[in-house]
C-alpha cells in the first residue's frame, strides 16, 4: 500500500478550518442527509440508468461491501478508467464509503499512460469498461497485467471480463451487503487524501495531484454561492469524470446540492442540446471546445431551462463569450483553474458585460491571487506577468515527487501556475497564456492570447493556437495553428491582413501557417502546444531553415 505523504501542516487545517472553509464534510456524507430527506428525487442520469438518491444510497453500500470483501479499505488505490456512466459515480462513493483513495483516468488513456500510473500509485483494483468508442479496454488491461502486479482485481462495466477478471455487477450483488452489512465501513477522513489525479500533459509529463475532502469541497462551496446554484439545478456534465472539471462540478457538485445529474459520455453538441431540454438542464461546465459547438450547434432543441454556462480549462476567444450569451441565452462564466485548485475564478451572475467578455472573474472565497515578475515583485493592475496562487482548495502535494512540490512554491508559499496574466484594478484576471507559451521575439513579448483572440474572429478561421518556432537570430518567431472552417482555406497573407486591420502591432504577426484538422488535446480541452512546438521545429529541421512560411 503506497504511502501519500503530503505537504498538509496543523497551521492550515487550523487556518482553513477556522476561516470556515474546511467544514470537515465528504461527499458520501451528503449522500446520506440526501436519501433520507429526499430519497425519491432523481440523483442521477446517464444513457441507460437513472437512480433516486435512495436507490444510489443502497447501491453504494453493496458496492463499498463488495469492493471491501475484495480487499479494498483504507489508504488502499481504487483505479477506474470508465466514461460518464452512473457505475463510476457509485465506486467513487463507494471508495469513499471505505476510505479508500480513487484514482480517475481518461477513457482516451492507453497501454504506456495505464502502466505508469497504476504502477507508480500500487492500485490493487481498477474498474474498466468493456469496450468503449470501438476501443477494448479488456484486451489492453489483459495484456498489460503481468507489468502492473500490484493490481489485484479488474472489474469490468457493460462488457464481458477476460482471463481472471469479473464483471461490475459483482460488486453491486445484494449477497456482499447481507455477508458484509454488519461490520462499519470507515469512511473518509476529510484531511487525508482521498484522490490522485494525474496532470492532463500540456507540457509533457503527468504529475500525480493529491486533493483531501476539504480541498475538494472549498472549491464547491464558493461557487455555489457565487451563481446561487441550489438543488433546484439539473447539471449536464460531458467532461470526464476523470478529469476535474467533471469530478468537481458533475459527481462532487451535484451531491453536495442534491440536485439531479445528467451524464454525457461522449461529447456530442446536438446530444448535449437534446438532453438540456428533455432533462431540464439548468447549469453545465466545459472547457473552450463544449462552449463552442454547444454555441453554433444546429438545433431545435428548447434550451431555454439552460441558466448558468461555466467555461474554464483553456483560453476562450472572447468573441465566442459575446456569440454563446446571445445565441444560448444563458450566463456565460469565462473562469480560470487548474487541476492543482479547482476553479480558482469565474464571472458571477451580476457582473458587467465588460467583465463577461474580457477577463476570467475575480477569485472565489478562500483564494488570492498574485502577478508577479520575474524577480517575484508585485506588479501593478494591468501589467501582465507570471500568476501565483494559494489559498483554501489548493491541493496538498505531487503523488511521491515531494521535489516537484517544493519547486512549485515561492519561499512565501504561492503556488507557480505557470500561467502568464493581468489583473486589473479591481482584481479581475485575464489569462495572456502559458510561460512556456511566450514568444520572446528579438527581446519583445509576443502575447499569445491576445492575438489567437483577433484571428478567431477572422470569418474562415474555426480554431487557432498560436506557438513559439525557432529562429536562428530572433531566437523565435510565431507560428499560427489553424483548423479552417469547413469548405475554407485560409493563407498567412490573409489573417496578416487581417490583424493589420485590427492595428496590431507588426511584431506580433505569426510568420508561418501550418493548417491542420484538428489539434493535439489533453482530456480537459486544452491543446497541448509542446506537440504544436515540436510538430513545427521537426519541420523547420527538415526544411533546412527557421523562420518564415
Amino acid at each position: 500500500m503506497p504511502a501519500f505523504e503530503t505537504d498538509l501542516g496543523e497551521a492550515r487545517i487550523r487556518e482553513c478550518t477556522r476561516g470556515g472553509f474546511w467544514r470537515n464534510e465528504t461527499v458520501e456524507g451528503y449522500l446520506d442527509r440526501w436519501a433520507r430527506e429526499r430519497p425519491t428525487k432523481t440523483a442521477m442520469v446517464d444513457g441507460v440508468s437513472r437512480l433516486t438518491y435512495a436507490e444510489a444510497a443502497r447501491a453504494v453500500e453493496r458496492v463499498a461491501h463488495g469492493l471491501a470483501a475484495h480487499g479494498a479499505g483504507p489508504g488502499g488505490v481504487i483505479s477506474c478508467q470508465l466514461p460518464n456512466w452512473n457505475e463510476f459515480i457509485l465506486l467513487l462513493l463507494a471508495a469513499g464509503r471505505l476510505g479508500a483513495v480513487v484514482h480517475p483516468i481518461p477513457p482516451i488513456y492507453r497501454a504506456s499512460e495505464l502502466r505508469f500510473m497504476l504502477n507508480r500509485l500500487e492500485s490493487s483494483v481498477v474498474v474498466i469498461p468493456g469496450t468503449f468508442r470501438g476501443f477494448d479496454h479488456v484486451a489492453m488491461l489483459g495484456a498489460l497485467r503481468p507489468e502492473v502486479p500490484r493490481v489485484e482485481h479488474v472489474f469490468v462495466a457493460r462488457g464481458t471480463p477476460g482471463d481472471g477478471m469479473l464483471p461490475f455487477t459483482r460488486l453491486t450483488d445484494t449477497a456482499w451487503e447481507a455477508r458484509e452489512g454488519r461490520r462499519g465501513l470507515p469512511g473518509s477522513d476529510p484531511n487525508r487524501v482521498h484522490e490522485v489525479i494525474f496532470t492532463s500533459g500540456t507540457t509533457g509529463e503527468p504529475k500525480g495531484v493529491m486533493h483531501t475532502p476539504n480541498t475538494v469541497l472549498a472549491i464547491i462551496y464558493p461557487v455555489i454561492e457565487r451563481l446561487a446554484l441550489s438543488e433546484r439545478d439539473v447539471v449536464l456534465m460531458s467532461s470526464t469524470f476523470a478529469h476535474q472539471t467533471g469530478y468537481l462540478y458533475g459527481y462532487c457538485m451535484t451531491f453536495v446540492l442534491g440536485a439531479t445529474g445528467v451524464w454525457l459520455d461522449v461529447w456530442n453538441a446536438a446530444e448535449a442540446a437534446r438532453l438540456i431540454a428533455a432533462e431540464g438542464v439548468t447549469f453545465t461546465m466545459g472547457a473552450t471546445p463544449f462552449l463552442q459547438d454547444l454555441t453554433y450547434v444546429t438545433t431545435q432543441a428548447d434550451l431555454s431551462s439552460l441558466r448558468v454556462f461555466i467555461s474554464a480549462g483553456a483560453p476562450i476567444p472572447r468573441p465566442l463569450v459575446r456569440d454563446a450569451r446571445a445565441r444560448l441565452g444563458c450566463a456565460i462564466s469565462p473562469g480560470w483553474g487548474m487541476t492543482e485548485n479547482g476553479l480558482v475564478t469565474c464571472n458571477g451572475l451580476d457582473d458587467p458585460e465588460e467583465k463577461v467578455f474580457t477577463t476570467d472573474g475575480h477569485p472565489l472565497a478562500g483564494m488570492a491571487l498574485s502577478v508577479v515578475d520575474e524577480t517575484g515583485r508585485g506588479l501593478p493592475p494591468r501589467r501582465e506577468g507570471d500568476l501565483l496562487v494559494r489559498g483554501a482548495s489548493q491541493f496538498v502535494g505531487y503523488f511521491k515527487r515531494p521535489d516537484f512540490t517544493r519547486e512549485s512554491y515561492t519561499a512565501d508559499g504561492w503556488f507557480r501556475t505557470g500561467d502568464r496574466a493581468a489583473l486589473d484594478a479591481e482584481g479581475c484576471l485575464s489569462i495572456t497564456g502559458r510561460s512556456k507559451d511566450l514568444i520572446i521575439r528579438g527581446g519583445e513579448n509576443i502575447p499569445v492570447a491576445e492575438v489567437e483572440n483577433v484571428l478567431f474572429e477572422h470569418p474562415k478561421v474555426a480554431g487557432v493556437a498560436i506557438v513559439g518556432m525557432p529562429d536562428p537570430r530572433l531566437q523565435e518567431r510565431a507560428c499560427a495553428f489553424v483548423i479552417p472552417k469547413a469548405g475554407e482555406t485560409v493563407t498567412l497573407a490573409e489573417l496578416v491582413a487581417f490583424l493589420d486591420a485590427r492595428q496590431l502591432a507588426r511584431q506580433k504577426f505569426p510568420e508561418r501557417l501550418e493548417l491542420v484538422a484538428e489539434f493535439p488535446m489533453t482530456p480537459s480541452g486544452k491543446i497541448q502546444k509542446f506537440r504544436l512546438r515540436q510538430l513545427v521545429a521537426d519541420k523547420l529541421q527538415r526544411e533546412g531553415g527557421a523562420g518564415r512560411g
